[in-house]
């Protein structure tokens, strides 16, 4: 369904709150098998991480926190979710968002800098008590 439809029904009450908290978590199955697959071209640079955790501070902290661990209704990036993530399903989300989680889209941001944020998140050590 259509995001901008998806929410309009949504506000309508056409679409039940169930549905949407029912789907929590599950950006990664639409995420469109030619993106899933795709490699980090900044995989191999040193120096990717720390470009990515400077962005990181710049652009996601005010959400997910300084140490990414989440703040009020915004997750945290060190669970066992986004560590299984695949390099371009996580680029994927950067760059579309998912507006009914309240994620906005990345696009404006320069591919390499999303490939490096990708970086830096996958950099992050899983907290075991954080499975999702």
């Amino acid at each position: 369904m259509n995001r901008k439809l998806f929410l309009l029904l949504l506000l309508a009450g056409v679409v039940p709150i169930g549905v949407v908290a029912e789907n929590h978590g599950q950006w990664i199955a639409r995420v469109p098998a030619q993106d899933r697959s795709q490699s980090n071209p900044m995989a191999t640079d040193p120096s990717a991480i720390t470009a990515g955790k400077i962005l990181f501070e710049q652009h996601c902290a005010s959400c997910h926190g300084e140490d990414a661990r989440g703040t009020g209704r915004r997750p945290s990036l060190h669970t066992s979710r986004v560590h299984r993530a695949t390099d371009g399903e996580l680029q994927w989300l950067l760059r579309n968002g998912s507006l009914i989680h309240g994620m906005p889209a990345w696009s404006s941001l320069p591919e390499v800098q999303r490939w490096q944020l990708v970086r830096y998140l996958h950099s992050l050590d899983p907290d075991p008590q954080q499975q999702q």
